[in-house]
């Protein structure tokens, strides 16, 4: 059964939503492998500094300096940052999904995301995420992160909407729940059927306005 709603916006995370992570314990063991570092030892000065990175108070250089060139190595700075930019792929179906959700439907979109302002930059840049979001809600940005109530009432003083005219998707099912807490409605999101089927009990559209792809083109990113 469908919830009665009049959604006028969208807050989504990026990694793990449209994105993979741009720098996660897989991409860290690929670094370790790719360039013979002591995993145990990166992951630990990682964990030491990285939400300081996240928080905008420390540049990528810095970051690297402290987990990775605290000791002379045979590769340089760049190829290292040339490989973490590298680990970040797009899941292509759910970015054409919320595009066309987004021109079908008029809806604003937000990012709401915990990320350094290289790798933020890096990503939005590479994937074209300017003309999905309408503004973007950084931890390196507001220099808060998730889940700090103050990330999300950024997001929502920066839209202008609602509380419960907005929508907040993540991965992470605590992110969800906190903005739940705070009258939002929240998409646990695992894959892009179950978002789809989520969006549906909350009363989007989305079955006409995306079922025929060619129309969606036509009527959306395709004009």
């Amino acid at each position: 059964m469908s919830e009665k709603t009049n959604i006028t916006t969208l807050f989504l995370d990026i990694g793990g939503v449209l994105l993979t992570n741009g720098w996660d314990r897989y991409a860290r063991k690929r670094a370790a492998e790719n360039f013979e570092l002591d995993l145990d030892e990166m992951n630990e000065r990682h964990h030491l500094t990285f939400d300081t990175y996240e928080e905008g108070k420390l540049e990528l250089e810095e970051y690297l300096a402290r987990v990775v060139f605290f000791r002379k190595r045979s590769f340089s700075p760049e190829e290292f940052r040339e490989f973490m930019f590298a680990q970040s792929e797009p899941f292509q179906d759910t970015i054409d999904f919320f595009h066309d959700l987004k021109f079908n439907l008029g809806l604003r979109m937000v990012a709401v995301s915990n990320e350094g302002r290289e790798l933020t930059e890096h990503r939005i840049r590479q994937f074209n995420l300017r003309a999905l979001f309408d503004a973007f809600i950084s931890s390196c940005y507001v220099h808060y992160r998730k889940p700090d109530k103050d990330m999300y009432r950024m997001a929502l003083n920066v839209s202008q909407a609602e509380v419960s005219e907005t929508v907040y998707v993540d991965d992470r099912a605590l992110f969800v729940e906190v903005a739940g807490c705070m009258g939002m409605h929240g998409v646990h999101h695992v894959d892009l059927e179950t978002t789809r089927s989520r969006f549906a009990e909350i009363g989007l559209p989305i079955a006409v306005d995306t079922a025929n792809p060619q129309e969606t083109k036509r009527m959306g990113r395709g004009q």
